[in-house]
């Protein structure tokens, strides 16, 4: 968190916005890239080995239970996470009462999610009392903030185990003290983040895969943890990438998500000058028959290089994530964002000269520390020119340690709420306008999941990550169809498979 403030403090001009030209040589003038050899992953896996033995000589199959919040990256850590719980030989549950040990990735982008996760954590002292054998552990960002690693360790006594996102490549070892010492373990320190391959997974399906390419951020929004938690922005080799990708499509997979803060600035920190647009070719060169889709793309770093490659890569998902955050320049400027309302459309407006039927979403959020009606105003005006398909809105939530934290927010939440409630009203009227749209259409869509919704027993997604609700036999879940779409709703299409 010191070196997270002290960066803003040494970096920023008077007006309190970083200069775009700053970034690489302020932001990584102190950046290490730490790469973990692979005989400290080895020697994790070999922990594992021998926790497994351990369990083996049980009467049962020990359970764990690893509960996620938060974004996609948080996800595909938690596959790693699994991945080592499934080496050590434990089955999984969702029950915390038949579980050995519980682990809870955390999210900090928003004080919403880090208050359920404190309450849930609570809660486990229950689950504790009736097996006082279980290890309960806390990681992921929310735990990587030194006042929130502060509050677990002295108001919830029931947590075993504590780490942030840079040493969950170490849980057998942190879980191994924990268990066998009945120690309190805290690994929550700063760091600049790590680089570790190796580490096993555990997916969830068998269809969809979410697949890291790079870590941390360098962007430094003014509202945003992230650079603090997860750390500078540090790339996986190509080479690596692209093996993972291929083991992937050899199991089955047929949805790949590519993952990173800044999937854009891929490459930066790597010294073969392989890009984000050509390590996407390098992926859709593999063969076989799957998509590939990406987030989050910062728009300032979208370029037409990247639309480009989008366009000529048969396998390459015709579906963009880019985020806005609000229509103001005044607030785009406060933010620290680094592109203005004219930049970010002429960024829509080149993704689809190149690609005509492109699916777009965005995040926007209201209510931001000076944000006026006004500013506000010019938010709604850019929705209804883009005309998204999906968007993900909130309300400002202030971050401890961020400079917007400080500043002043004179507007009520009730406003806010307004402001919030109109958003989603406009958004939710365009996405269904949209939809209707599809209505008449055969669509090449995944089948991606079985579902409880009566005669609509499939879920499948299209190309541009629609989501649709079919009629079919379960069988068809990981295979690719044509549907026609018979009708649709706000948040979703129906169809019937032909």
């Amino acid at each position: 968190m010191l070196r997270y403030q002290k960066a803003h403090q040494n970096c920023r001009p008077a007006h309190g916005i970083l200069p775009a030209g700053n970034r690489k040589g302020l932001w990584n003038m102190a950046y290490k890239r730490t790469e973990i050899d692979e005989k400290e992953i080895a020697r994790q896996r070999d922990i594992c080995a021998r926790i497994s033995a351990e369990n083996a000589g049980l009467p049962e199959r020990p359970l764990a239970l690893v509960d996620t919040y938060g974004c996609q990256q948080n996800e595909e850590d938690s596959e790693r996470l699994r991945g080592y719980l499934a080496e050590m030989g434990f089955g999984f549950t969702r029950d915390e009462n038949a579980a050995e040990v519980v682990v809870v990735n955390t999210c900090a982008i928003r004080e919403h999610a880090e208050m359920r996760v404190l309450g849930n954590v609570g809660a486990l002292v229950h689950a504790k009392k009736r097996n006082p054998r279980l290890v309960v552990a806390v990681c992921g960002c929310m735990v990587q903030q030194p006042h929130m690693a502060e509050k677990l360790k002295k108001s919830f006594r029931v947590v075993d185990l504590a780490f942030g996102p840079h040493q969950l490549w170490r849980f057998p070892e942190l879980y191994d003290r924990a268990r066998a010492h009945r120690e309190r373990v805290f690994q929550c320190g700063p760091s600049e983040g790590v680089v570790a391959e190796g580490v096993p997974a555990a997916r969830d399906g068998k269809v969809k895969a979410w697949l890291s390419v790079m870590y941390g951020c360098n962007n430094f929004c003014t509202y945003c943890v992230v650079p603090s938690v997860r750390g500078r922005e540090r790339s996986r080799k190509p080479e690596d990438v692209v093996a993972e990708a291929r083991e992937l499509v050899a199991a089955g997979y047929k949805d790949i998500t590519l993952l990173g803060q800044n999937v854009n600035s891929y490459g930066r920190d790597l010294p073969d000058g392989v890009d984000f647009a050509g390590l996407i070719r390098q992926i859709n060169a593999i063969p076989g028959d799957f998509l590939i889709r990406f987030m989050t793309s910062h728009p300032r770093d979208a370029t037409e290089t990247l639309f480009k490659t989008m366009a000529e890569c048969e396998k390459c998902a015709k579906q963009l994530h880019l985020p806005v955050q609000s229509g103001s320049d005044r607030v785009l400027r406060a933010m620290n964002r680094h592109y203005d309302r004219a930049k970010y459309m002429e960024l829509i407006a080149c993704a689809r000269r190149y690609m005509p039927d492109l699916v777009v979403t965005t995040d926007i959020i209201v209510g931001f520390p000076g944000e006026t009606e006004a500013d506000f105003e010019e938010t709604i005006r850019l929705v209804e020119q883009v005309r998204y398909d999906a968007m993900f809105t909130f309300i400002y939530s202030p971050r401890v340690g961020t400079p917007a934290a400080a500043m002043p927010d004179p507007v009520t939440r009730e406003e806010k709420q307004s402001w919030f409630d109109k958003l989603v009203e406009t958004a939710n009227a365009i996405s269904a306008e949209k939809h209707r749209a599809y209505e008449g259409k055969t669509l090449r869509v995944l089948v991606d999941g079985e579902t409880e919704r009566g005669e609509y027993n499939l879920s499948a997604r299209t190309n541009g990550g629609r989501l649709v609700h079919l009629r079919g036999d379960t069988g068809l879940v990981g295979s690719f169809v044509s549907a026609r779409i018979v009708s649709s709703g706000t948040w979703a299409l129906y169809g019937e498979i032909i």
